[in-house]
């Protein structure tokens, strides 16, 4: 290996590096300078820093190239089955590239997306961070769900008393949406009815198919038990809340390439 330097410089440069650990790295009486055991030990450990010099820069390479990398997303458990279709094209063009979406609450996600804990968020409202930047997906709305075999199955929509009187299951997670469907109740002045509280969306979808009680639920977070029509969705017009599903993104600031790559394909099929 050539490395463009007179012999005057390369001894002084060895004498340094012994100068520098306290250690003889040649034996200068035999005739080719060979290594001493400190020169030897040295030599291994200088090996594995151009390796690792290497590696890095093959790593940073690959990050650019979108071979590695990381895209940190913030969902709630209602709105994640709305990102599956974007999840699923970014990683037909990027199958190395890690997508990983955290349960988080709604309202926390505005505040990592703004603090760069989390490259996106995915949100129903607009966060009262500054500086967020958001994409619309598309629109959802809340609705009852009941099993197909309910009275009020064929009708179509039902009013806020009609499900009041039905046995109510909720999430017992508090959440921006359960919180404003139960001022709706209470400015009606009719009792929600509550009486059964689930930690998840799948045990309250479950339950409605069990036939234990009605939902109100975002219809998005069910469409597939819709369309095999294990559950009814109706229309409760004082709760229906026409949302626009959004995902958020900090405006300004360094953006991995994954992330860059990430919001274009957003950028590319959103809907209105």
């Amino acid at each position: 290996m050539k490395l463009h330097r007179t012999q005057p410089a390369v001894s002084q440069a060895v004498r340094r590096l012994e100068d520098s650990v306290g250690e003889r790295l040649f034996d200068r009486a035999t005739k080719d300078a060979t290594l001493t055991e400190a020169g030897r030990l040295l030599r291994e450990y200088g090996d594995r820093l151009v390796r690792l010099s290497d590696e890095a820069e093959a790593a940073v390479r690959d990050l650019r190239d979108l071979r590695r990398g990381r895209v940190l997303i913030g969902a709630n458990e209602a709105s994640v089955t709305a990102l599956l279709p974007f999840i699923a094209a970014f990683r037909a063009a990027h199958p190395l590239v890690h997508v990983d979406v955290r349960r988080t609450r709604a309202r926390q996600v505005g505040a990592e997306v703004a603090q760069g804990g989390l490259d996106f968020g995915l949100l129903t409202f607009q966060p009262a961070e500054p500086k967020l930047s958001a994409i619309v997906l598309g629109q959802d709305e809340l609705v009852m769900l009941v099993h197909p075999s309910h009275p009020l199955a064929e009708s179509g929509e039902v009013t806020l008393s009609e499900c009041a009187r039905q046995t109510v299951i909720a999430h017992n997670d508090p959440s921006h949406a359960r919180d404003r469907v139960l001022r709706l109740f209470e400015q009606h002045h009719i009792p929600a009815n509550i009486l059964v509280s689930l930690p998840s969306l799948e045990g309250i979808k479950r339950a409605v198919a069990m036939q234990l009680g009605v939902a109100l639920l975002p219809r998005r977070c069910a469409e597939s038990e819709i369309e095999r029509g294990e559950l009814v969705a109706l229309a409760v017009p004082e709760v229906r809340m026409r949302r626009q599903l959004r995902v958020i993104y900090r405006r300004d600031g360094e953006r991995s390439h994954a992330a860059s790559a990430f919001l274009t394909l957003l950028e590319g099929k959103k809907t209105r």
